[in-house]
């Protein structure tokens, strides 16, 4: 054999040999049937199908939200007779309710408008003080989503805006609204709920003041608007789940102040979570209209 004609036998097997030492099999396709069971079983854990009890007292706020026109009942009822949980709402509208009030996966837009409601009309130093009304954004609370959003009041949401006293909170209970407030974002936008500008952070801003009211600790309220919040985005907790899940860290153990702050729950927090991990879908919540 010719000197080059060896050199070319011996080079060619070695490479073989090379490549069979270093050739790994190719990773077998993903079992979706257990992408599903897991997606399931993530969806179950964060959004339960029977729902979570939130620990306020309703009573006949949803009759007076009515009564003063913050709410506009009929166009307000013809919504859900199309959409379907009219019994839902004329339960929550009519009178006094005072049962335990559950949200769900049906109900949670529901719950979401009549929250927005309430935080846009009840009166609070957060709307007459807060970044909302600040000349650092213009002075005009009109101008954001939550509030010229609001298309179903009677005549202009402003003749509403912070300007029915629904309930009262002492200095203490304020305290409280005010902190909790600061630390729960949305992953709708870049503020926090004290800063109330879309649909989302007005209901709740409601629902904080509601929980206050019943004498919860900080740290009940971050639980309970986790738990909420997560109804009303429910894609973005099933995700935020599946990231802590993936690192060994189950939902339970999870500490709501934390997922709810801007690391996590912003848009920017959000964005950052999907560069490490594919969304989870599935979930129904409410939008950022009426």
């Amino acid at each position: 054999m010719r000197p080059i004609a060896l050199l070319i036998a011996v080079t060619l097997v070695t490479s073989a040999i090379i490549y069979k030492k270093n050739y790994k099999k190719p990773a077998p396709p993903p079992d979706t049937n257990a992408l599903a069971a897991n997606s399931v079983s993530i969806k179950n854990t964060i959004i339960p199908q029977e729902g979570v009890e939130i620990p306020i007292t309703w009573g006949d706020i949803g009759k007076r939200l009515i009564d003063t026109g913050t709410i506009d009942q009929i166009p307000f009822e013809s919504i859900y007779e199309a959409r379907g949980g009219i019994g839902e709402v004329k339960r929550l509208t009519s009178g006094r309710e005072d049962t335990a009030i559950v949200i769900n996966r049906e109900n949670a837009g529901i719950l979401l408008n009549l929250l927005w409601a309430f935080g846009l009309s009840n009166k609070n130093d957060i709307l007459e003080n807060g970044p909302i009304a600040s000349g650092k954004y213009g002075g005009d609370p009109s101008r954001f989503a939550s509030t010229a959003g609001w298309t179903l009041a009677k005549g202009n949401p402003m003749n509403h805006y912070n300007k029915h006293e629904f309930i009262r909170l002492t200095n203490d209970e304020q305290n409280k609204v005010e902190n909790v407030s600061k630390g729960i974002y949305r992953p709708c936008c870049a503020n926090s709920t004290h800063f109330p500008d879309c649909n989302h952070g007005m209901a709740m801003l409601g629902l904080l003041q509601l929980l206050a009211k019943e004498g919860m600790s900080e740290n009940e309220m971050y639980d309970i608007a986790l738990k909420v919040n997560s109804y009303w985005f429910p894609d973005t907790y099933m995700t935020i789940g599946e990231y802590f899940e993936k690192r060994h860290i189950a939902w339970a153990d999870v500490d709501p102040k934390t997922v709810l702050g801007a690391e996590y729950s912003s848009a920017v927090g959000y964005r950052r979570v999907l560069e490490e991990i594919n969304p989870v879908e599935g979930g129904a919540g409410g939008g950022c209209s009426a």
